[in-house]
């Protein structure tokens, strides 16, 4: 049973998104601020977490912070600010997704479930390796669904994960920002500039272990996954 952490101050809409969810199968938990929804992140463990970005202190991106910097819990984040400096700040920090109010219910649902699909490991267990020009190895296994550079894990967020296996699977094949979104997000309305996002904290990822140049923008197209050579 999926476990799922509603951070929403609308006591209303939160009602209507648990019962959606429950309906649907799903353990859920409530929290009207930041620092209940911190609190049950720590104790619930919830597989996913909707996010309101505008609740009382600390504010729904510091929530976001602080989860991204001990896990790679999923994140759908919930705005009532369309701009796309809002949307593209929260994907930044690692939300894997966004809704912008008033929201559907169905809508969030649909968004949950497609989110945590991509979080179910693959049938037949498949690695893939693409050699470094230093020696060490980018290895990724689908089943697991955990990559690592050598003998070191690579601590990735869900969408992330996604694109590099995406990428992995065609060393050398560059691929559009729309063919990103479409394989890594297909059930979200996300802008195509959302995945330079995504990207770019995955070639910093990269860089920490000193194989960023893998990660290649290809002028034009999009991006391509190579030994770096």
């Amino acid at each position: 049973m999926s476990r799922v952490l509603i951070v929403e101050d609308e006591t209303q809409i939160a009602e209507v998104l648990e019962s959606y969810l429950r309906r649907e199968g799903m353990q859920t938990e409530r929290a009207e601020n930041g620092a209940r929804a911190l609190e049950y992140w720590r104790a619930f463990k919830p597989d996913l977490i909707v996010l309101d970005l505008q609740i009382p202190a600390p504010d729904g991106l510091e929530v976001l912070r602080k989860v991204r910097a001990a896990s790679n819990t999923a994140v759908i984040i919930v705005t009532a600010r369309a701009e796309d400096i809002d949307r593209l700040l929260g994907l930044e920090l690692g939300a894997d997704d966004y809704v912008v109010k008033p929201v559907s219910p169905r809508e969030v649902v649909a968004r949950v479930k497609a989110v945590l699909r991509r979080l179910q490991p693959a049938e037949e267990r498949q690695v893939f390796r693409l050699a470094h020009r230093s020696g060490v190895s980018l290895e990724v296994d689908a089943r697991a669904q955990i990559a690592r550079i050598g003998a070191e894990r690579l601590d990735l967020t869900p969408t992330e994960y996604r694109l590099l296996e995406v990428l992995i699977r065609h060393p050398a094949r560059a691929f559009s920002r729309a063919e990103l979104l479409e394989v890594a997000l297909p059930d979200s309305d996300a802008l195509e500039r959302a995945v330079d996002t995504h990207l770019k904290n995955l070639r910093r990822k990269l860089d920490d272990c000193h194989v960023g140049e893998m990660l290649e923008t290809v002028r034009g197209t999009g991006y391509r996954l190579w030994s770096g050579v």
